[in-house]
């Protein structure tokens, strides 16, 4: 629905959203801690059920976007006008054929989880798995779902490393914010780059840090522990402008529209999949890496890296509607979709 121009800032608006949910909730964890009685964890939970009661009356009145009113009723003028408002002007009678004809292909698709394994979907296939398996092996999930315990852990106290979630969690939606408006400027394998070296120093400097001063059984002064929360907000920092939001934008635009409901439905299973496992398995891979957990984690990120910066072309600014002609220019992929021989087909005459 969003212009190409803009549809990685109103796209990255997704995580930014959900960072400021996870604040909140902090910073109500935070503040009901000390309520006696066994009223805290009551009204923390209960709180929950205002944004999901505004989200619930919102639904109602969310409208239909072109695309869905073309796909689903087959509606082209409500479609139009629903497109002229949301762009402003009514010169949208080009984006609207080019949705049209978009929509007639993935009609003809009956079966698009059988035609994305095809070779010439490769590139979106590879994709569609590796980022999400990506995403989870940075280790975000680790410090988002034990920043608490790790605090205490290097020396923090109780209410600290309650604080300390909430800092992360700040930190953590003021860069995705950041990322909102530096996207479709830099684009998004600058990003991914230059998060995935901010990640990989500061996580190298918190396993040395916490190697060589915390050891097998003992404790952190609290200058160490302090630095090590530092180095922890860097690494949220560069997570929050790369792998973060980027890790949901660029799965949901590179799929044409004939694949694109298998290549989502593959990327959200693939990320639950191993949110789940990395969770599980977190708190024993800890008590055998101790402080090489980060060492593992941040090998993890240079491949990443590596992987995005050599196999990912840059989406910035192109239609979805068009985003197919990248594959068949790049260096790698045009050797299983074929070279562009003038223009997609997508893009029409």
């Amino acid at each position: 629905m969003s212009p190409a121009k803009y549809r990685g800032t109103f796209n990255n608006g997704f995580l930014f959203s959900l960072g400021i949910g996870a604040s909140s909730a902090n910073l109500i964890n935070f503040g009901t801690q000390k309520i006696k009685g066994r009223w805290g964890w009551r009204i923390s939970l209960g709180l929950a059920a205002v944004p999901a009661s505004i989200l619930t009356l919102g639904a109602i009145f969310l409208p239909e976007t072109p695309n869905s009113l073309i796909q689903r009723n087959n509606d082209h003028q409500k479609a139009k006008r629903m497109l002229q408002r949301v762009r402003g002007t009514n010169d949208v009678q080009a984006e609207l054929d080019d949705l049209i004809r978009a929509s007639s292909i993935s009609k003809t698709t009956e079966h698009p989880f059988k035609k994305i394994v095809h070779r010439k979907y490769r590139p979106q296939l590879v994709m569609a798995i590796a980022i999400p398996f990506f995403q989870q092996v940075t280790g975000i999930n680790v410090i988002t779902f034990y920043a608490p315990i790790l605090s205490r852990t290097i020396g923090l106290g109780e209410s600290a490393s309650l604080l300390s979630a909430v800092m992360t969690g700040i930190v953590g939606t003021v860069s995705t914010f950041i990322s909102m408006l530096v996207v479709d400027k830099f684009g998004r394998r600058a990003l991914f780059t230059v998060g995935g070296i901010q990640m990989f120093v500061s996580q190298v400097l918190i396993g040395a840090i916490m190697a060589a001063q915390l050891g097998d059984h003992g404790g952190l002064g609290k200058e160490y522990a302090y630095l090590v929360l530092i180095l922890i907000c860097v690494y949220v920092a560069g997570f929050g402008w790369s792998w973060g939001p980027l890790g949901w934008l660029v799965p949901s635009e590179i799929c044409p529209s004939d694949i694109r409901s298998a290549g989502q439905s593959i990327t959200v299973a693939v990320n639950f999949l191993f949110t789940f496992i990395v969770a599980q398995t977190f708190l024993a891979m800890l008590c055998h890496f101790k402080a090489g957990i980060f060492f593992f984690f941040g090998g993890w990120v240079v491949v990443m890296t590596v992987f995005m910066y050599l196999f990912l072309p840059e989406t910035r600014n192109i239609p979805i509607e068009q985003v197919d002609k990248v594959w068949r220019e790049h260096w790698f992929w045009k050797r299983m979709v074929g070279e562009v021989s003038g223009k997609s087909k997508i893009e029409g005459p």
